[in-house]
């Protein structure tokens, strides 16, 4: 994975705060951006119809472009390659579920404009300790056009929207399923485990025959042999896998078993680091899973004692208007009036702030740990009470922050409830995106074109 790429995030919070409720999408790029290659660049490749999707096309030229930027990814971080013409098969399928997805996101309204567009990129660049000339500098520098990379990240964008709308909005967390939580919880109240998996989908069409759903295990059954005799996993996740993650090596990254689906946590939890699972059966398919890494933590229990702060704050948005020096020196103004009592904190956050929190004069009620941004918090608990922050920088923007008054409490069970509602909602998250990007791609017109002439639609990697 590119160096400079691999911890890139977007960043989304509800319309009330930009600090609160924030959670992030990893955007491995890399992998899907069209990249510049000089003199490799498939100029050669006649820029003909490859497949056609619902009443759109994608090129051969689109095909071979985001082939050899694959390639050198994967050549970058030293994965075997496989065949060809399966990965080739592979990532014609992504780019058809992605095209079906933009569509959808088009039909729905979706649309990201430029200002939101260059603040994902500002944020961006900010992760990546950078200013955004900077940033575009590097990116030009490691191959990536910039005018390429501002779309792919303005589809990104539209996609995780989609999402949200489609599959995390429609996810229900029932009174009995907090109930059983609770129950697990108490049998693990000392300790928690985590997991860093990998994952192979062999993916099982929507209302598929008998014999589909046999053929499809038979595929599965012999990907499962040849990794025990010895194949690299990710060569065989990049050359099978119908997962969105294949040419990422399949990783979902690290995760408590109490956010992982029930189905993977009874496949891995008496595995050692590097096994590999029996076949899993869900309802999208066959699931092949490897342990990556396997770790234990101290637990902090949903029932115990934590420190809460309230605070409030003031919050100036860095953007195309306003530069970063322009707000640290409107928050100076700011800070100097309240230290010479020109104003009141709360009529001071009425006027100025950018947050959804002014019109309570910045007032965020009571935190809890990690409910805000890490730098936000780390600057929040060094506050005596009552003292007014230095300007702190975030994602967001700037802010003055004060501490009101802090307490030691217990956990509150509507604060209990919440967060096992955030551990089963991630734990249905996984199995009901790719239950909904099935079935957009089993619904979706597909016609591949070979030579130029139509050909049948059929399911990709039918073959081992």
């Amino acid at each position: 994975m590119n160096r400079f790429l691999i911890n890139t995030m977007f960043m989304r919070t509800s319309s009330f705060s930009p600090l609160l409720n924030t959670f992030a999408l990893a955007a491995c790029l890399a992998l899907s951006l069209p990249q510049s290659v000089g003199a490799a660049t498939p100029s050669v490749v006649a820029d003909s119809i490859a497949v056609v999707v619902n009443d759109e096309v994608i090129t051969k030229l689109e095909l071979e472009t985001r082939l050899r930027s694959v390639e050198n990814r994967l050549k970058k971080q030293k994965v075997e390659l496989p065949p060809r013409a399966d990965l080739q098969r592979q990532l014609l399928e992504r780019m058809i579920v992605e095209r079906a997805q933009l569509q959808l996101a088009k039909e729905n309204g979706i649309r990201i404009d430029d200002i939101m567009l260059d603040r994902a990129i500002l944020r961006l660049a900010e992760q990546n300790k950078m200013g955004v000339q900077a940033f575009r500098d590097q990116l030009e520098k490691e191959g990536y056009t910039f005018a390429a990379f501002r779309e792919e990240i303005r589809d990104e964008i539209a996609m995780q929207r989609l999402r949200e709308h489609e599959v995390e909005s429609k996810i229900q967390i029932s009174e009995s399923e907090l109930e059983n939580y609770f129950a697990e919880q108490a049998l693990h109240a000392k300790s928690t485990q985590e997991f860093n998996l990998a994952q192979i989908l062999v993916r099982v069409p929507e209302n598929a025959s008998s014999e589909q759903i046999a053929a499809r295990r038979a595929k599965a059954e012999d990907v499962l042999r040849q990794l025990r005799l010895g194949a690299e996993f990710n060569k065989i996740s990049a050359t099978y896998s119908d997962s969105a993650d294949a040419l990422s090596g399949g990783e979902i990254g690290w995760r408590n078993l109490d956010r992982l689906p029930q189905l993977f946590v009874d496949a891995v939890q008496d595995l050692k680091e590097g096994q590999i699972s029996a076949i899993v059966k869900s309802p999208n398919g066959f699931h092949i899973i490897k342990v990556l890494g396997k770790r234990s933590q101290t637990q902090d229990a949903a029932a115990g004692s934590v420190q809460q702060t309230h605070a409030r704050h003031i919050l100036i948005r860095v953007n195309q208007v306003v530069s970063n020096a322009e707000a640290r020196r409107k928050l100076a103004d700011i800070k100097e009036r309240l230290k010479n009592k020109a104003a009141k904190f709360e009529d001071l956050a009425r006027q100025f702030s950018n947050d959804g929190s002014a019109s309570k004069g910045g007032d965020l009620g009571w935190l809890y740990p990690g409910d805000t941004l890490p730098e936000f918090e780390a600057a929040m608990n060094k506050l005596p009470l009552g003292e007014v922050s230095e300007p702190v920088e975030t994602n967001y923007g700037l802010h003055l922050i004060e501490v009101l008054e802090r307490k030691s409490d217990d956990v509150s069970k509507e604060r209990q409830k919440q967060i096992a509602r955030t551990a089963l909602r991630e734990r249905k998250m996984e199995e009901a995106t790719e239950d909904w990007l099935r079935q957009l791609r089993d619904r979706a017109y597909v016609e591949y074109r070979t030579d130029d002439k139509p050909a049948s639609d059929k399911p990709a990697n039918d073959k081992p």
